[in-house]
């Protein structure tokens, strides 16, 4: 009887050991695998898409050669707003194309290569900053993105510039500062900067970071140059015109 007993409670041990093992190593364990969903394609919702399909619509309109073509978020986009008259006095005697769409995190615009930005385009430089958009937060205050998301996620847009432009020279721009001052976001955005930093190889990619330039002394960014601590106004797209022109000279002249 006392073997019986010893029997039951080691095939009872056994059963919740095996159980245990089952619930550790089945569901829990396929919960922790992380996907990126910044390099993973996906469309824009909602009246942005007027936007999205605008940007599309105007390289089927007008394909073929193009000195520039710009491509990032809303704040690319507001080359055609508060960035207007810096455009004209930049880029007006240049063949120039803006592919800037607000909100756009580094997923929706490789949706959009994936839909045809990028067909029948051939631009000496592309001009490329963004990501801002993958550093905010959910509503619950947690990170939409690791600070690896977003570089994977930056860097594959530059891999298929590469690969659907060939020719085409890439200059990544660091992502802005924004917030008024010191905060953890500005913090990620330089960290992940100085990644993309090493994606420079001087011949067919060129990183470019002024963000400084918008940063005043005490760490804040300036209302006069960044009204909303974020997007630029005509005074900070002049910044990011003249930052850039000596380095687009030197890549539209070939060298």
């Amino acid at each position: 009887m006392k073997n019986k007993k010893i029997i039951l409670v080691v095939a009872l041990l056994a059963a919740v050991q095996l159980h245990s093992f089952a619930q550790t190593n089945t569901p829990a364990a396929a919960a922790e695998v992380h996907k990126n969903f910044a390099i993973v394609p996906v469309p824009r919702t909602g009246s942005i898409t007027n936007r999205q399909t605008q940007v599309l619509q105007r390289a089927k309109d007008a394909p073929g050669d193009y000195d520039l073509e710009f491509i990032g978020d809303s704040i690319t986009q507001g080359w055609e707003g508060s960035g207007k008259n810096v455009w004209a006095e930049y880029y007006s005697k240049l063949k120039a194309i803006n592919f800037g769409v607000s909100g756009d995190g580094t997923q929706h615009v490789l949706w959009r290569f994936e839909n045809g930005q990028l067909d029948g385009i051939k631009a000496k430089v592309a001009i490329v900053m963004i990501g801002t958009n993958n550093s905010n937060k959910n509503k619950d205050g947690t990170d939409s993105y690791t600070d690896n998301d977003i570089l994977e996620g930056v860097t594959a847009i530059v891999q298929q510039i590469r690969t659907r432009q060939p020719d085409t020279k890439v200059l990544l721009l660091g992502i802005f500062p924004r917030a008024k001052t010191f905060n953890p976001q500005r913090g990620r955005l330089l960290e992940i900067n100085q990644v993309l930093a090493k994606l420079d190889d001087g011949q067919h990619i060129f990183f470019l970071d002024f963000g400084s330039q918008y940063v005043e002394n005490d760490g804040s960014i300036s209302k006069s140059i960044m009204p909303d601590a974020l997007h630029p106004n005509e005074a900070g797209y002049k910044i990011w015109a003249a930052a850039m022109e000596p380095k687009l000279k030197e890549l539209l002249a070939g060298k």
